[in-house]
């Protein structure tokens, strides 16, 4: 099993609140709500791979599930290179590098097939994929490298 993360719910929370607004010591321990999400992390034996990615989709406010990842490496020759391929899970979550041997400083490529993601939700968009280049200095660091998506925009940065 992966790495989780539990925070509460807020909206879980709030759904009890008395009129008052307020909840009495027992119902609040009792009503805890905890959302677990879970990286892909499950060949890693328990941490979290070394490479993550999170996709949103913005216009929805939903994650972005079934998204088709690439990820290439720039070789020497300057072509690029794929190193592993995967799928967002149902929170739109994604790792890559399982087995961190072959994760090394470089520059890298995440292509995201956004056309094949909103056709299948029957939804006009206008980037067929997006590409997110990036350079790994210290692979001994966690990179995360989340996707904030809708049919007409899209932001990326580096995540934590």
């Amino acid at each position: 099993m992966g790495s989780c993360t539990e925070r509460e719910t807020q909206t879980d929370r709030s759904k009890h609140r008395k009129d008052n607004g307020k909840l009495s010591k027992d119902k609040n321990e009792k009503l805890k709500t905890y959302t677990t999400y879970i990286t892909m992390a499950g060949q890693g034996g328990g941490s979290s791979p070394p490479l993550t990615t999170h996709i949103l989709d913005t216009a929805r406010g939903q994650p972005a599930q079934g998204v088709a990842m690439t990820l290439s490496k720039l070789d020497q020759s300057g072509q690029w290179q794929t190193v592993e391929t995967g799928v967002t899970n149902t929170d739109g979550r994604g790792g890559f590098f399982g087995s961190s041997d072959k994760w090394t400083n470089g520059t890298y490529k995440l292509y995201f097939d956004t056309g094949a993601y909103f056709a299948s939700l029957h939804t006009k968009g206008f980037y067929p994929y997006v590409e997110v280049v990036f350079y790994v200095e210290d692979p001994g660091q966690h990179y995360h490298v989340p996707l904030l998506l809708s049919p007409y925009s899209y932001s990326t940065y580096r995540g934590s």
